[in-house]
């Protein structure tokens, strides 16, 4: 079991052998969480990027994702013949 140090401005020192067992180093972003029973959990956090899309990205993606006519007419043609079998 280690040790962690609470400082005075609510900062907390993570034992280095502990970082190096979880292959954590450098700046990490940590996930804080409390339970009931009074324990605070640190989690690795997972940043994800997100991207707002514009009206107009929207709009760019429904004209990218368009079905051809004919292929869409030929995929339904296939889907009822497999139905029927």
């Amino acid at each position: 079991m280690e040790i962690a140090k609470l400082g005075k401005k609510g900062q907390v020192t993570i034992p280095r052998q502990v970082l190096k067992r979880l292959g954590l180093d450098g700046d990490v972003p940590l996930t804080v969480e409390t339970t009931p029973d009074g324990a605070i959990l640190l989690r690795q956090a997972v940043l994800v990027p997100v991207e707002i899309y514009s009206d107009q990205r929207i709009k760019e993606f429904e004209e990218n994702s368009r079905i051809d006519p004919k292929l869409l007419t030929a995929a339904r043609r296939l889907a009822s013949a497999a139905k029927r079998k």
